[in-house]
């Protein structure tokens, strides 16, 4: 089964087995290899149940049609990313539905240094070459061998860090019965740190919770968890652990715009004038704190397709986004959730403050909204009638939807992908005036 519709703007995703099963994955194994040719090609799998038998198909479908696989086995997403740059490999897929409940399966794909292919970079062709394969035949299974890159990555992620900095915290860690389970204990062996943590079995059904830190209803254990045990910090991962979540020592969960700007913060303090990606839904204290550092902040649409290209085309150091992916130039240029774990672990050190003090000059200086999603009946007449209404009243851009900047407060509204929503971001110098202009935009985008 391969449901066309499985096909999205970034990735590969549907329902096991209905929209996506073994033979589907053969053939998205095969046509990704008739697409882009690699010679010599990696593929993982993270913890859903049907991952297994998803990335063996995959592994086939590869090599039948002539790549050399080398076989990961379990990893994290990041994982992959990382032995595709540091093997020089030619691309590679992970077998992942990452944050999507327990019945998705999925894939994220990427190409030569670790560049990922979505649907203005090759997705639909693979789409279209796997749809039409009828070939099942080969000798793949000569092609197949495995290869543990665990080691090199341990060692990796912690080149980030200088360890003998870090303070004895206390940090708790929901790792959702994801990746993060597997992905952290030979990390954490090498830290001075005591952590609580929780879920840390690998379990695709999810028993506990989903692996979405980003829904409110899945924040709840982590943010009373950190409260409970008095820990320093609080980190949740997502499914395939390529994202992380901070909640801080009173409990309250950091905006990812706010977490942006303390990592760029100490991206810079190691690397001097760096220049810094962030995305066009970030709050004013992204680039405000680049600029105070001595960085360059560098504004960019949503996605880590375009986060990526960017990072390349500037040499860019880092980059974040709202949505919680986090890219490192040392890393193939990759997100990785890992990575800034350690680095807020270092920050907390260093500062010598509590985390929610280290926050509060933010949360004091830049009153936002996060993001709140309305549908609509008719996207681009929407976008249009904002830009209209608003064009008076500040600066607009169309980087990624419509954004208008004013004096004193600033708003990105722009289309999901997937379905006919409209997502706002808005921020303002106080609270009053953030509330007032959230609710008059809302009141227009949902006229």
């Amino acid at each position: 089964m391969l449901d066309p519709k499985a096909f999205k703007a970034y990735d590969v995703r549907g329902v096991y087995p209905t929209e996506l099963d073994e033979d589907g994955a053969y053939a998205i194994g095969r046509g990704y290899v008739e697409q882009f040719e690699p010679k010599r090609m990696a593929v993982g799998r993270d913890m859903r149940i049907s991952g297994p038998q998803m990335q063996a198909a995959v592994m086939r479908g590869a090599a039948d049609a002539g790549a050399e696989v080398l076989d990961l086995g379990l990893i994290g997403t990041e994982m992959l990313y990382f032995a595709v740059g540091e093997l020089g490999l030619d691309g590679g897929i992970a077998v992942t539905a990452s944050h999507n409940p327990k019945q998705y399966t999925g894939m994220k794909i990427v190409r030569r240094g670790a560049l990922p292919v979505g649907g203005e970079s090759g997705l639909l062709d693979v789409r279209d070459k796997a749809l039409a394969v009828t070939d099942r035949s080969g000798d793949g299974d000569t092609r197949i061998s495995a290869v543990d890159i665990w080691p090199a990555y341990v060692d990796r992620v912690m080149s980030f860090i200088d360890v003998s900095s870090l303070q004895p915290l206390r940090v708790v860690i929901d790792a959702a019965n994801g990746m993060a389970g597997a992905m952290l204990p030979p990390v954490l062996e090498r830290l001075p740190i005591e952590t609580v943590r929780c879920f840390f079995e690998p379990d695709g059904s999810f028993p506990n919770h989903e692996p979405n830190p980003l829904l409110p209803e899945n924040r709840e254990f982590i943010v009373g968890k950190t409260l409970e045990e008095g820990a320093d910090l609080g980190v949740a991962f997502d499914g395939d652990a390529d994202r992380c979540f901070f909640v801080d020592d009173s409990g309250e969960f950091i905006p990812g715009d706010f977490a942006t700007a303390l990592l760029a913060e100490a991206v810079l303090a190691k690397d001097p004038g760096a220049k810094i990606i962030y995305d066009v839904r970030a709050s004013w204290a992204v680039p405000e704190t680049i600029e105070r550092a001595g960085g360059v902040p560098l504004v960019n649409r949503v996605g880590h397709a375009y986060i990526k290209h960017r990072m390349r085309k500037e040499d860019a150091a880092f980059g974040g986004e709202v949505s919680g992916h986090y890219y490192f130039r040392d890393f193939s240029q990759a997100d990785s959730g890992v990575v800034p774990f350690l680095l807020m672990l270092e920050i907390v050190s260093q500062k010598g403050m509590k985390l929610s003090e280290a926050l509060r000059p933010l949360r004091e200086r830049y009153f936002i909204t996060g993001e709140l999603n309305t549908p609509v009946g008719d996207v681009a007449l929407k976008l249009q009638e904002l830009k209209e209404h608003y064009a008076a009243e500040g600066r607009v851009s169309h980087l990624d939807g419509i954004s208008v900047d004013a004096e004193d407060w600033h708003f990105n509204v722009r289309p999901s992908n997937t379905e006919p929503l409209l997502r706002l971001n808005l921020e303002a110098r106080s609270q009053e005036l953030m509330e007032r202009k959230r609710d008059e935009v809302l009141a227009l985008i949902r006229s």
